[in-house]
């Protein structure tokens, strides 16, 4: 490859310049992590590249007669940014903002691109510089005068670009009409895929607001019995009071476990809503703490786990159902799995129960 004098003076800046670079490089991504971490942003993906000196060798051969000096060359340095989801570009592209300095005169969203076959090169492209406010060294004025560029995508459209690139596809060689056609038709697939994964992730999330207001409001009956509402439900911490009482007991410290574990226990008991679980907290909470007594007398145990009063309210509430032993054995089957303990313990609760009257 050969180049002009003008040319080959850039790529000497370049060669100078690399250490600088480097520093940048590194700057931008310690200082992008760092704000993901802080703001709870997860991406997918968070590289960088230093334009090696052939790409650069080939970029001025095309183009050499647009740069000036080095300086003129904005994507030396290059930075992506990978999102899950085509809306969390706009989340992040917001906190690259308020971190540097943005070239608003040469960066561009390609995002608004309309031909169907540019799905992959939809990318929201930001060339930026290093605040003062930021960063300085004295020795190197240059840190916050050189520009870099910063790219963000979704996911699918990251993965769409590397296919295209890896098919050649964007090249000098002329595709037929019928691979183009069918490459434009896979791209319309594709951006409509990463349009509906973000709007059933926002339909989810609403979802899970409007399930966490309802528990809140304390209107159970209109909740249904599922994972995420018996979560939020137990973040109402609503076995605390019996929990208490048992550890009290032995004076014992509780430990706090996941009660999780019971979802499928209260599914298999027929429960269908959160007002279904409340209402055996109420008419079980007697019977589960005089269940505690009988189990805690003269053990000595000085440690309670937290989930006790719900167990004990599962336990209680079968016997009052009136599946009796039976029906104690398979609830321990479902916490614990088929061991042979678990005859003995359901034969044993069983005969405690009977003592307080609860068969």
């Amino acid at each position: 490859m050969k180049l002009d004098m003008h040319c080959e003076m850039i790529l000497d800046e370049y060669r100078e310049r690399l250490p600088l670079f480097e520093q940048i490089k590194n700057l931008v991504l310690e200082k992008l992590r760092t704000c993901f971490k802080e703001n709870n942003v997860v991406v997918a993906g968070l590289e960088a590249r230093i334009k090696t000196e052939k790409s650069l060798a080939g970029k001025l051969e095309l183009k050499g007669y647009k740069y000036r000096t080095v300086d003129d060359i904005t994507d030396i340095v290059g930075v992506r940014i990978i999102t899950f989801f085509s809306d969390d570009v706009d989340i992040v592209s917001a906190l690259v903002e308020k971190m540097f300095e943005i070239d608003w005169a040469n960066s561009v969203d390609k995002r608004k691109m309309l031909e169907i076959d540019r799905f992959g090169y939809m990318s929201l492209h930001y060339i930026c510089r290093l605040p003062q406010s930021m960063c300085t060294d004295p020795a190197a004025p240059e840190l916050n005068q050189v520009r870099f560029e910063i790219q963000m995508r979704s996911t699918l459209q990251h993965v769409w670009a590397n296919m295209q690139h890896d098919m050649g596809y964007k090249t000098d060689v002329e595709i037929p009409a019928e691979y183009q056609r069918n490459m434009s038709r896979l791209a319309g697939m594709l951006e409509l895929a990463d349009e509906q994964f973000s709007r059933i992730r926002r339909e989810i999330t609403d979802y899970r607001r409007n399930v966490q207001s309802l528990v809140a409001s304390g209107n159970f009956d209109e909740v249904h019995l599922n994972g995420d509402t018996f979560r939020s439900y137990c973040e109402l911490k609503p076995f605390q009071r019996l929990a208490n009482k048992i550890a009290a007991i032995n004076q014992a410290e509780m430990y706090e476990d996941s009660m999780m574990p019971y979802y499928n226990v209260l599914m298999h008991m027929g429960m269908k809503t959160i007002g279904d679980v409340e209402r055996m907290r109420v008419d079980c909470s007697d019977g589960a703490y005089q269940l505690a007594l009988i189990q805690l007398a003269g053990t000595g145990l000085d440690i309670v786990a937290y989930s006790v009063a719900l167990q004990n309210l599962c336990i209680v509430q079968i016997l009052k159902q009136g599946f009796g032993q039976a029906g104690l054995e398979r609830l321990f089957i479902a916490l614990y799995g088929e061991t042979a303990y678990n005859t003995q313990r359901a034969a044993r609760i069983f005969e405690q129960a009977k003592k307080i009257n609860l068969i």
